[in-house]
């Protein structure tokens, strides 16, 4: 018996980001692309692919920094639904998703950023990715949207973003 079972939610892609560069002075430097040809090392040329990665305080509890650990963090996706809430808490009319890093934002799955971990999404053609973890609070966007001259974040109050391999 199948441990995995389909279920009628469907979410559409609404934008592809890639961070070229790893984060610099704790802002966040995500560009927008077409298109994201995948591997299992992730986007190639992106700063978070890889098959491996150092291990960092978001896993300190079981690897020393800098361990050499599986790398289940390639691609960082978030909710249309859940950037339109931090947009109004922040009191923006729109929310760039650059600020957050995201690679790729998905619109119809409300609650996106409580996605159990290993819940798969399956495109039509068969790509599928799969959740790792919610991502924590960190700095680095509330730094980067006060650079961007809007309104300082508040990370811990914020909905999460989910982070897939």
């Amino acid at each position: 018996m199948p441990a995995l079972l389909p279920t009628d939610h469907f979410g559409t892609v609404t934008w592809l980001g890639a961070q070229p560069e790893p984060v610099e002075n704790l802002v966040i430097r995500t560009v927008p692309v077409t298109e994201m040809p995948l591997d299992f090392a992730g986007f190639s040329g992106e700063s978070h692919s890889g098959l491996t990665r150092p291990s960092c305080g978001r896993v300190s509890a079981q690897h020393p920094p800098g361990t050499t650990i599986r790398n289940t963090r390639q691609l960082c996706l978030v909710g249309a639904e859940d950037m339109a809430e931090v947009a109004a808490a922040l009191g923006l009319a729109a929310f760039d998703y650059a600020w957050v890093g995201a690679s790729v934002v998905i619109e119809g799955l409300p609650d996106f950023s409580h996605l159990p971990p290993s819940s798969r999404l399956q495109g039509p053609d068969g790509v599928t990715l799969v959740v790792d973890m919610e991502n924590r609070p960190c700095k680095e966007p509330a730094v980067t949207i006060g650079k961007a001259g809007r309104a300082r974040g508040r990370p811990s109050r914020l909905p999460q973003r989910a982070a897939v391999e």
